[in-house]
């Protein structure tokens, strides 16, 4: 996983992408090697004001970690279909947090941790995941989890019980701006 110089590249790079998608700007070109070339997938979340703005991860990567978290935090920016697109003047209230993913593995509703693991839910043409942190920022108990991971599948809450809905667990490197004493130690 990556070091705190990596990470604070990490977010440099997605503050950057950040601020040229809202400007409708070319995005950055990430360096190469290091993490930045390491394969993984990893997802952008976008909080303003402690509330959630954007979020859009890939699971597997787009082409080495600096280029998925340059797609992603555009994407985050820009695409959500649950927001509007964040404009250049929210840019300096917008705090950027990355999640550096492992690859999923099948679980069983008994092993999900909440807290450790990330959730995917399929069930049919239905999908949905939510990220390991979000069970505890919201004190969330295993099946609490599994219902919202459903729900955001579009799925009803207890999709997971009857046993036909696939689950999927992964973990997450979880690392932010916040993380570290002001924004302009990673700007």
């Amino acid at each position: 996983m990556p070091d705190e110089e990596e990470r604070k590249g990490l977010l440099r790079l997605a503050r950057r992408s950040v601020r040229a998608a809202a400007e409708g700007s070319p995005p950055p070109e990430p360096p190469e090697g290091g993490i930045y070339g390491r394969e993984g997938g990893a997802f952008v979340t976008l909080h303003k004001r402690d509330e959630l703005r954007g979020c859009i991860g890939h699971f597997t990567g787009e082409g080495g970690i600096g280029r998925t978290v340059v797609k992603m935090a555009a994407a985050a920016a820009v695409q959500d279909p649950r927001f509007p697109p964040v404009r250049p003047d929210e840019l300096e209230n917008i705090d950027i947090e990355i999640s550096i993913l492992s690859k999923m593995v099948p679980a069983k509703p008994e092993e999900v941790q909440p807290g450790k693991h990330g959730v995917y839910v399929r069930y049919g043409p239905f999908s949905g995941t939510l990220l390991p942190q979000v069970a505890t920022e919201q004190g969330w108990d295993r099946e609490t989890f599994l219902d919202h991971s459903c729900l955001k599948a579009g799925l009803d809450p207890g999709a997971w019980r009857d046993g036909r809905a696939d689950i999927m667990i992964y973990t997450a490197e979880v690392f932010g701006e916040k993380d570290f004493q002001e924004k302009e130690d990673v700007e």
